[in-house]
This record gives structure tokens, C-alpha cells and sequence, in this order.
């Protein structure tokens, strides 16, 4: 008989230390469909340990100068790069992604956070202004809000983790951060290197749990007084509530639906390699089945192709990468956020026909607009409705510059100067002289 399997059992950790939780829930493997992983199912009393731990350490470490705090990001990036390989193993295991994707953009990604914030940090200036008639002085301090509630989603786990704690605690703030239940490895594997990189306990709390309990107590806390959250529009909805009677800051950054407009003069050999991988990057049979339903054609993927997997894998969570023609733009799979390997091809005749369609929906996180026309790409970029818009290329990000979606896609920007004044309260400060 098979010895049974060991499973990975996460803690929370809370304080600098490690701290084992009253209840578990399962994680899965998402290549295999087994239960390989137990991660706390915490709820209001580790949360309140945690808002202790974080509030206990606030002072000694917003009293730190950006030199001191930079420093020691550095020195953390340093030894999540040192141990790149493991982290990218353990990303693809845990999330389902490649081990290439998790190798190149994943982990890299995340020890680029902390470099970033740390030398971002060294370079913001205040103002201050003079009334010689009145023999005042004027100037601004930005100063650290508190405790940071930070919730991240299953998709970029360790990527979007270290994109808001990076800034959040390089700002003079201490944190409360929840990965997704679903994909919490490399953030318990982050809590390893914080003590040795020189962080001090209570700056960087990680409570592992489901929205509804752990996410839930976070954003309720009173002492909690900023919400990060990237995840779902229905779960910013809930945060809103539950924030607005304590007046919390908030930074939402939610769904999208981000079209990819190829016009007429459109390298191709650049754009369909890289249409392809934005399109399937991510790894949801139903809308495949309701376009069918709606009249849609299925040109390949799910319902017309057979998936052949090996028999380690026939319960792994796998789909056929599916292109969907002849679909309306009111059905669904239009209009709703797919996480999964599906996109939808549909042709246009018009520049404003295809902008119309494109700003169609509730969504507006992102597009891609191909073409070789500069005044067309520099018309349609203007009027679509997105916050953020590739032209003749996909996911070049500077960090410098402001993330984020209009509509139905979020709250708020990130990015150097706007991460930094998300995470500072700014106060003016007059002198008589």
C-alpha cells in the first residue's frame, strides 16, 4: 500500500514568528486536482494578534529615515533573488502557471518591488512656499498613514504581494497582508527571509484565510486605517461597505475586460504572437458553453478539440486553449472577465465602430491597439476607456508610472508617486518667522 502523502502545512506569521492557527482548509495542486497544501483558515483573533504586532512596531519603524528602510528592501530583494528558483518552483506548483512564466516574470517581478521602492523612496521632495508680507513659511511633510491592510489575488501571487507591501512598508507603514487562500505558498515562503534580511517583527504580518473571514476582519478593523486590494469588482463592493464607516483610504484595483484592436495595418508577425499570449495567459468551461448556447462558433479548444493528459493529471485543472467567433457583443463572454485560456475574435469596419465596442463595457482596465498609423494610435488611445493602453506591444510596465482602471475596474492608482501618496498622509505645516 502507498505511504500517504505529506502535506505542506502553512502558519501564520504574526509578531516575526511563525504561529500555528486553530483550523485549516485545503489547497490544491492545481495539476493534479489533489489536496497538497493546509493553509490557516484565520478569522478575528489572528487578525487582532496581528493588528497588535503591526501597531507595536509602527513607531520604531516609522521613525526610521527612507535610508534605513531602503537598506533593508534592498537586502530582502537580494535574498528572494538568491533563492529565485525555489520561489518559481513552488509559484508553479501552487498557482498552475509555467514554470517559465513564474521563472522569468513571476519571481524577478517581486524582487524588482522591493529594488524599486527602495531607491523610489530616496527621491520624493516636499514643497513649501513663502508669504514674505506676512513673514510666513509653508511647507508639506508626508507621513506614514498607520497599519496597511493589504489583500492580493491567486493570479500574480508573490508578484502583487511584494507590488504593495514594497511600498506600503517603504513609506514608514507596517502591514497586514492576505495572499488568496488559494495561492499562499511563496508568501509563507517570503516570511522565512523577513528576519534575515533585518526586518523587524511586526513590520510585515502575513495572515493566511478566505476573504469572507480573514479578508472580512481586516477590512472592518477600526486600526486598520488603508485597504490595498486587487481581486474581484462584487468583493470591492463589500470592502466599500464595510470601510466607510471608518473612513479607510482605499486602492482597488479590480477586473477588466481589456479589448485588443487589430486595424488593417497591423504587423501581424509581431501582433499575433503577442495577442496569443495575452490572450492566454491565464489559466471556465460554462462561457464556452453559453456562447455555443447564444449561437457563438467555436473555431478551436473546447468542445470541438480532445485534451489528452497523462493519468497523473486527468483530475488537474486543465483547458484547451478556446477561440470564440460570430459571438454578440451583449453575450457574456464579451462582457464578463474570463480567467481562463478563451478569447473572443469578432471584426469591425470602422475606427468608431471599433471604440464604440471597446468602451462597451463595465470594464476599464487595460487594451492593445495594433497599428502602424501614429495618428491613429494616438487618436484611439485618447478615447478608449481604460486606464492603461499598449500600443504595438503588451505588459511593458514602468514603474514610475501610474497603474490602474476607470469604471468597473477600480479605485485609485499605483505607481512610484502614487503607491507613495497612497500609503502617506500629507499635512502643510505654516511658520511665522
Amino acid at each position: 500500500m502507498a505511504a500517504p502523502k505529506t502535506l505542506l502545512v502553512l502558519e501564520n506569521f504574526i509578531n516575526g514568528e511563525f504561529v500555528p492557527c486553530s483550523s485549516y482548509i485545503d489547497s490544491y495542486d492545481p495539476a493534479t486536482g489533489d489536496v497538497y497544501c493546509r493553509v490557516p483558515d484565520s478569522g478575528k483573533e489572528e487578525v487582532e494578534a496581528a493588528v497588535t504586532a503591526a501597531r507595536d512596531a509602527f513607531l520604531g519603524w516609522s521613525s526610521k529615515s527612507p535610508q534605513e528602510r531602503s537598506q533593508l528592501m534592498i537586502k530582502l530583494a537580494d535574498l528572494i533573488e538568491y533563492d529565485l528558483e525555489a520561489f518559481a518552483q513552488a509559484e508553479s506548483k501552487d498557482q498552475g502557471k509555467t514554470i517559465t512564466f513564474a521563472r522569468t516574470v513571476d519571481i524577478p517581478r517581486a524582487v524588482y518591488n522591493f529594488r524599486f521602492f527602495a531607491s523610489s523612496i530616496l527621491h520624493h521632495t516636499e514643497e513649501c512656499t513663502q508669504m514674505n508680507h506676512l513673514g510666513c513659511m509653508h511647507y508639506t511633510m508626508r507621513m506614514p498613514v498607520g497599519i496597511a491592510g493589504l489583500i492580493s489575488p491567486w493570479n500574480l501571487p508573490l508578484y502583487l504581494l511584494t507590488w504593495k507591501i514594497a511600498p506600503a512598508i517603504a513609506s514608514g507603514n507596517t502591514v497586514i497582508a492576505k495572499p488568496s487562500e488559494m495561492t499562499s505558498v511563496t508568501a509563507w515562503m517570503l516570511c522565512k527571509l523577513l528576519g534575515k534580511a533585518g526586518i523587524p517583527p511586526g513590520v510585515v504580518n502575513i495572515v493566511f484565510g478566505t476573504g469572507p473571514k480573514a479578508g472580512e476582519a481586516i477590512v472592518s478593523h477600526p486600526d486598520v486605517p488603508l485597504i490595498s486590494f486587487t481581486g474581484s469588482t462584487l468583493t470591492a463592493q463589500r470592502i466599500r461597505e464595510r470601510s466607510a464607516p471608518h473612513c479607510k483610504k482605499l486602492s482597488l484595483e479590480l477586473g477588466g475586460k481589456n479589448p485588443a484592436i487589430i486595424f488593417e495595418d497591423a504587423n501581424l508577425d509581431e501582433c499575433i504572437p503577442t495577442t496569443v499570449r495575452s490572450s492566454f495567459a491565464n489559466q471556465v468551461k460554462n462561457y464556452v458553453k453559453k456562447a455555443q448556447a447564444e449561437g457563438a462558433r467555436i473555431l478551436c479548444g473546447e468542445e470541438v478539440d480532445s485534451l489528452d493528459l497523462p493519468a497523473g493529471n486527468q483530475s488537474g485543472y486543465f483547458m484547451l486553449p478556446t477561440v470564440i467567433a460570430e459571438v454578440k457583443d451583449e453575450s457574456c463572454c464579451m462582457q464578463e472577465e474570463i480567467f481562463g485560456p478563451v478569447t473572443c475574435v469578432a471584426p469591425f469596419d470602422t475606427e468608431e465602430e471599433v471604440i464604440k465596442r471597446a468602451n462597451g463595457v463595465k470594464y476599464g482596465l487595460a487594451a492593445t491597439i495594433w497599428s502602424s498609423n501614429v495618428g491613429r494610435v494616438h487618436r484611439v488611445a485618447k478615447i478608449l476607456q481604460a486606464g492603461l493602453v499598449w500600443t504595438n506591444c503588451w505588459l511593458v510596465r514602468d514603474l514610475n508610472l501610474p497603474f490602474g482602471g476607470m469604471k468597473a475596474s477600480g479605485v485609485g492608482r499605483e505607481g512610484a508617486k502614487e503607491s507613495y501618496e497612497f500609503f502617506t498622509e500629507v499635512k502643510t505645516i505654516t511658520i511665522k518667522h
